[in-house]
């Protein structure tokens, strides 16, 4: 069950530690979602700083994510996991000291840079103690649950502790497990993917502009929900085109650049990146959205929403480990459009609300889209390392997640202008509507995935 050379143990191991560090991130980057109101006001922070204390993770997780995969390559995903467990934990401490929200955006910054190198380390990690066949299909399902879990814990416990004990409080608790999970990775087995012949020396100015350009990207579609043609947005936006069209002059020159421009021409890689890019879009976006809808409208608490939501996420969890069971012969691709085109459907099913609406109104779509979840989920784990060559596994999940919440962040802009009102009749109308145009996102995304018809590559790609 494990590739030559790993014991099974070994994997058993590598699988429950990275599927421990999926799940603390997760619930990390959804926790504040539930708590951020009583954050601000105990640093009397206004909107702006609110909106950018729930973007900051997504900023760091852009400029990191991919860097952090082609890194784990070289020097070893059991490395790269130690480090970023460990800036995870100082970061969360930071956090909970922050005196200001200019301190805490910042400390959600570091902890987005860490989480994707404990995100792109985990999964890269799975792919390498797992062959392709059945035992990878059996370790994505259960990231995939890891990362519906922890969707579902963050909100839950960040409301139930920030109600106990304080906002702060929740994020102790995360530095506590961020180092529990940086002493477990301690135990794992120490080697690189990459053989020595194909690893190259630190691409520096591709970390640099890369990184920088991710989060010029970032800024600007968190600017843009306040202003799509503002003068810090257009200025963001353009400096993100000169900063990415700068890394991509620079990988051009490299012998070894960080995503092998081949890659793009292959259809499963196509998918992949694509299926990601539309979960974050249509699917992070809307349900990022979905607690302040049911605090601003439904008249539901902080606990109350993050327990509803929890139909959503608590749902994906059973069925991305469900979905091992499903036919081997179903390929990855085909799974990944169909959990796709059920999200769809659960949310067209969260359309037609109004002002009054009970908030259990919304179960059965979160129902349903959780059923999509779970199945997406699972097939995006398991893509993402099979569609690259087994020892750029790292980059392949770093490139994947990184189209994720580069998703989630323009999803979270879009749902914003769209639901953006004043008083509960105007927010209901606008979710209504941001609802459906979601569920249009995910039928397109759908499409696409099922349009990229896997083929033999033309030229074959190093290390193939």
């Amino acid at each position: 069950m494990a590739p030559r050379g790993i014991h099974p143990a070994e994997s058993r191991r590598t699988l429950a530690v990275a599927a421990s560090g999926t799940l603390l991130v997760l619930a990390i980057f959804s926790a504040l979602v539930v708590t951020v109101g009583d954050s601000a006001r105990s640093l009397h922070a206004g909107v702006a700083g609110q909106t950018w204390a729930l973007s900051g993770m997504s900023l760091g997780l852009a400029a990191a994510l991919l860097t952090a995969g082609a890194l784990a390559d070289d020097v070893g995903h059991r490395r790269v996991l130690i480090w970023s467990a460990g800036m995870l934990a100082v970061a969360s401490a930071v956090a909970a000291l922050a005196p200001s929200m200019a301190a805490l955006v910042t400390a959600r910054v570091l902890q987005g840079m860490a989480g994707g190198g404990v995100l792109a380390a985990a999964l890269g990690s799975i792919g390498r103690a797992f062959p392709a066949g059945p035992a990878r299909t059996r370790a994505t399902g259960i990231w995939g649950a890891a990362v519906g879990a922890g969707i579902a814990v963050g909100p839950l416990a960040g409301a139930a502790l920030a109600a106990a004990l304080g906002w702060r409080w929740g994020f102790w608790a995360e530095a506590a497990a961020a180092g529990a999970v940086m002493a477990a990775a301690t135990t794992l087995p120490s080697s690189s993917s990459s053989p020595p012949a194909a690893r190259g020396a630190l691409d520096l100015p591709g970390i640099a502009t890369l990184g920088a350009g991710m989060a010029a990207l970032v800024a600007a579609l968190v600017e843009a929900r306040g202003d799509w043609s503002g003068p810090v947005t257009l200025a963001l936006f353009g400096a993100a085109v000169v900063l990415l069209t700068a890394f991509a002059a620079v990988e051009a020159t490299r012998r070894r650049p960080m995503v092998d421009p081949r890659l793009l021409t292959e259809p499963p890689f196509v998918a992949s990146i694509t299926g990601a890019l539309f979960t974050g879009l249509a699917v992070v976006g809307l349900m990022s959205y979905c607690p302040a809808l049911m605090q601003g409208a439904l008249h539901a608490s902080a606990l109350g929403s993050a327990a509803v939501l929890a139909a959503w996420s608590a749902t994906s969890v059973v069925v991305a480990l469900a979905a091992r069971r499903l036919p081997g012969r179903l390929p990855a691709q085909a799974r990944l459009a169909v959990g796709l085109a059920v999200v769809a459907v659960g949310e067209g099913a969260l359309t037609g609300i109004g002002a009054g609406t009970s908030c259990a109104r919304l179960l059965p779509g979160l129902f349903i889209a959780g059923i999509g979840s779970g199945l997406a989920n699972a097939a995006l784990g398991r893509i993402a390392v099979e569609s690259v060559p087994r020892h750029r596994a790292g980059m392949g999940s770093g490139a994947n997640n990184t189209a994720r919440y580069l998703g989630g962040a323009a999803g979270v802009a879009l749902v914003v202008t769209l639901a953006s009102g004043a008083g509960p009749d105007a927010l209901v109308r606008g979710w209504n509507l941001a609802a459906l145009v979601s569920a249009g996102l995910c039928a397109l995304g759908a499409l696409i995935v099922a349009g990229c018809r896997a083929r033999p590559p033309r030229t074959p790609l190093p290390g193939t």
